[in-house]
């Protein structure tokens, strides 16, 4: 039998009662502002959904025209459970959610694994909630696709670059990067704080700080690649937890941004 990593935040995050899940992010789709982009690239946020399932929302929402060609997702997202260098891959062939079993595209899995800065751990990704709660939105918007996870740590934009760069791949290849965006400030003082950090990545300016950004070394990486690849970034959502679910006093904000090829304008 192959190797499978079940859910770890299942019923925390987000419901482990696959008729509720899938419910549940029917209804943030259905919500979500709709936009005709075809994006090669989505930066979303992962808290749980109820504080951030709307922001996610609006950025799985524009793959609706794509959705039928994508057959890879290519999906990194911090460590926050094991202190790791470089970028890791699951010791796995599959990972589980409630909506049932993603497979692991084990071939895209090899051709990265000679890199230095890339290792095998399954401690990364055992409890690593930043990559699964993506999951479900992305089992709900796309047909059948195979999954590349990888848990960052400690690594350098241009090492997150170079295996972007190795798996860029066509239309059948979307990328999905994982981070929120501050945390824990004042609720005027983090729409401050974040308006800056996103105007940062709209530009294409990095370095983003970790302090901005809990993702940022994969968002980081992407910006050197999106540079190099001429992605136009469009701003879907932008909000905290402020405006969802949760107090003013101290909030963590949430962001939505797809990444388009050529001079597409949304």
């Amino acid at each position: 039998m192959p190797a499978v990593r079940p859910p770890a935040v299942a019923g925390m995050f987000y419901p482990a009662d696959p008729l509720q899940l899938a419910h549940d992010v029917q209804e943030f789709l259905h919500e979500a502002q709709p936009r005709a982009l075809n994006p090669k690239v989505l930066i979303c946020p992962h808290a749980g959904y109820i504080y951030s399932g709307a922001i996610a929302a609006s950025a799985y929402a524009v793959l609706h025209d794509i959705a039928p060609r994508v057959r890879r997702v290519v999906l990194l997202g911090p460590a926050h459970r094991a202190a790791i260098h470089g970028l890791a891959l699951p010791d796995a062939e599959a990972f589980d959610t409630p909506l049932g079993r993603i497979p692991l595209d084990t071939k895209a899995m090899r051709t990265i694994a000679d890199f230095p800065q890339v290792r095998v751990s399954d401690e990364a990704h055992r409890q690593e909630h930043s990559l699964e709660v993506q999951l479900p939105f992305l089992q709900s918007v796309l047909k059948d696709f195979t999954l590349l996870p990888l848990a960052v740590g400690m690594a350098t934009a241009e090492e997150v670059a170079e295996v972007l760069e190795k798996v860029w791949g066509g239309e059948e290849t979307l990328i999905v990067i994982s981070s929120d965006l501050s945390h824990y400030l004042p609720y005027a003082d983090a729409q401050s704080v974040d308006n800056t950090t996103v105007g940062n990545i709209l530009d294409l300016r990095q370095p983003v700080a970790h302090d901005r950004a809990c993702g940022a070394t994969p968002i980081n990486g992407l910006l050197l690649a999106a540079r190099r690849h001429r992605l136009t970034p469009h701003l879907l959502d932008l909000r905290n937890s402020g405006d969802t679910a949760g107090s003013k006093d101290r909030v963590v904000g949430y962001v939505s941004i797809a990444f388009t090829e050529g001079e597409e304008n949304g």
